[in-house]
């Protein structure tokens, strides 16, 4: 770890919600609201994040699988997400959403005119802001956390009532 975590304190909770607590307590709220407030299938969702996930690095997030309604991507979709562009497991919207978080990350100013006509097809307008907020979200926080090498002692938390 890139931090010094005082004896006995968990990492996250810590750094968190100890360290910069006018910030770290709302980024934590955001990132909840991104798992439970999204309205996209699990499989876009997924995609979106696990690219996101491999791009950053983070080991907790290429690890984890987002579980709804007891539902969760088959195993081998971090192999789908990884070839998104020949993979014949993927639909249209899944694979927008791979390739959208791949070009967020990496080449944002890459998403040209041709991207958006295919976007707009597939997504409606209110899908595509809750799917960058939702990109936006996991790049800040998995790098944050794979920077400072938290990522190993990550966990999700629970959402309060």
């Amino acid at each position: 770890m890139r931090i010094d975590i005082p004896e006995g304190k968990d990492p996250i909770g810590y750094v968190w919600g100890e360290m910069v607590p006018g910030i770290g307590v709302a980024a934590s709220k955001f990132s909840l609201a991104v798992y439970a407030n999204s309205t996209l299938g699990l499989r876009e969702f997924e995609a979106a994040r696990l690219r996101i996930a491999q791009i950053n690095g983070c080991v907790f997030c290429q690890d984890w699988r987002t579980e709804r309604d007891g539902q969760k991507v088959e195993p081998g979709f971090e192999d789908d997400v990884t070839n998104w562009r020949t993979t014949d497991a993927f639909d249209d919207r899944t694979r927008l959403a791979a390739e959208y978080a791949e070009r967020y990350a990496t080449d944002h100013h890459s998403l040209d005119d041709d991207f958006w006509d295919r976007m707009s097809t597939h997504y409606a307008q209110t899908e595509i802001v809750e799917l960058t907020m939702s990109i936006g979200s996991w790049l800040a926080f998995g790098r944050l956390n794979r920077v400072l090498g938290l990522d190993t002692a990550c966990v999700l938390p629970v959402r309060s009532q």
